[in-house]
């Protein structure tokens, strides 16, 4: 079974910013495979389906971004055979509209991959980025929370399809062929 966790924040104030994109594309798979997210824990909404013919879980964490880890701690906790981990996150070193997909490494700089390497002791999963770009006029902290502008709706709606298509990529031909295909576009 593969653990497919969106990260983002919850609740309705954060559902369009830049943040939600993890949220965004674990919505837009759950549609496209009729997997119903509604099974709720104290730190996560989990849905369970299949996807190429591979069990898989689709998780959003209930737990604000930078402690996402304890919502993924909990689920590797409750389901003992996970295969593999894809997390899904927002990058703020990507222009707006790429994605970029690695295999371990450093958290970047990101709090959610941060507290996920932290509290599960685990380093070595696949992370699928979706860059958001910087603001030159804004903080960090203050530019994850903004919604999309009303020019950048199309191609953010373009980029949750693309990595909806790496999803699948990853899970029918492996992380190698995801890579090729979809890697910085």
């Amino acid at each position: 079974m593969l653990l497919i966790v969106g990260l983002g924040n919850p609740g309705n104030a954060y559902s369009k910013t830049r943040h939600n994109l993890g949220f965004m594309v674990i919505d837009a798979l759950s549609h496209k495979f009729s997997i119903p997210i509604y099974h709720k824990s104290k730190h996560y909404l989990y849905g369970r389906g299949t996807i190429e013919g591979k069990e898989v879980i689709l998780a959003k964490p209930l737990t604000f971004m930078n402690r996402s880890g304890l919502a993924v701690k909990d689920l590797l906790r409750k389901f003992k055979d996970i295969k593999g981990l894809i997390v899904i996150h927002d990058d703020l070193d990507l222009n707006t509209g790429t994605i970029k997909i690695k295999k371990g490494g450093s958290s970047g700089g990101h709090k959610g991959a941060e507290s996920i390497i932290e509290h599960t002791g685990i380093n070595d999963f696949i992370r699928l980025r979706l860059g958001i770009g910087r603001s030159e006029f804004l903080q960090p902290e203050e530019y994850v929370l903004r919604n999309f502008s009303r020019q950048e709706q199309p191609l953010i709606k373009k980029n949750i399809e693309k990595a909806v298509d790496a999803i699948i990529a990853i899970i029918d031909k492996g992380i190698a062929h995801a890579q090729n295909k979809f890697h910085g576009k």
